[in-house]
């Protein structure tokens, strides 16, 4: 599968990445100060564009009767004291739960339409919810509004498949192996490198979207940076809360941030900008 590029015009994926960057990911939304214990939901995502922000990273799975929800975790003990797995259960027996005891269960579907001016960042958590959440996607007509991401290379790849039968593909996250393969050849001095066509090949995809260290290594450094750039990869940080940390990877260069700490970035990001004038 070649890979798409965000310079590519009139895509889905070319409008999701419309906006300036740096991109602001608020993670599950804005759930702080009142919102506290509320990620996840309306509130803490209708908090988040209230508060300015275009671009809302959320997670999903699938009910038993194929509702698309947005939640996290396999369960709800977490966030409800409810206990079941998602997957077993029917959105009847989930429309009463209260996450923290005060919001209700969100519905993608309907995040989708009260929030028609934000875009998501959406993690595929399970297996059972790729078809449902490629049929959702597709009943509100979001492809431009949303990017897929999962830690399942698999369910990814599956993903992209169902969404490549029409319609243009969404702006889509590079598997862990693409991620590994940019990360491994920017380890090499550039005469050592694989031609860059096999290498945009491998890591196929719109944006890279990683932790700073993964299994004792440093993932994000100029090197990786740079040559993510010169695929016309964005790179996308998660999940950064400290300031300094939030300026040392903008002047890097990346081209966005998820955040527990929205507020923070907002501040991070407002200081840069007075800088500039």
């Amino acid at each position: 599968m070649r890979p798409l590029r965000r310079n590519e015009p009139g895509t889905p994926a070319a409008r999701y990445l419309e906006l300036p960057r740096p991109r602001a990911f608020a993670h599950r939304g804005w759930h702080i100060g009142e919102w506290d214990g509320l990620e996840n939901t309306l509130a803490a995502m209708r908090a988040a564009t209230d508060h300015g922000y275009r671009y809302i990273e959320i997670d999903v799975h699938a009910t038993r009767d194929g509702v698309v929800i947005v939640h996290h975790d396999e369960t709800l003990a977490r966030v409800a004291g409810s206990e079941g797995s998602v997957r077993d259960l029917s959105w009847d027996q989930l429309a009463d739960v209260r996450v923290n005891g005060r919001e209700a269960v969100t519905r993608l579907d309907t995040a989708l339409r009260e929030l028609p001016e934000a875009r998501f960042n959406i993690d595929i958590k399970s297996d059972s919810a790729v078809k449902p959440f490629v049929a959702t996607i597709d009943a509100v007509g979001a492809r431009d509004r949303v990017s897929i991401a999962s830690f399942s290379t698999r369910r990814l790849h599956r993903l992209r498949r169902l969404f490549s039968r029409g319609g243009g593909l969404p702006a889509a996250a590079l598997t862990r192996a693409g991620v590994a393969a940019v990360w491994a050849c920017s380890r090499l001095a550039p005469p050592l490198r694989p031609p860059r066509w096999l290498l945009a090949k491998v890591a196929w995809g719109h944006m890279a979207q990683v932790p700073l260290r993964y299994a004792g290594r440093t993932v994000v450094d100029r090197r990786f940076v740079e040559l993510c750039h010169d695929l016309g990869i964005e790179v996308h940080a998660w999940t950064i809360n400290d300031a300094p940390e939030m300026h040392r990877l903008l002047d890097l260069g990346l081209d966005g941030i998820v955040t527990d700490r929205p507020d923070t970035l907002d501040a991070v990001l407002a200081e840069r900008a007075r800088r500039q004038h």
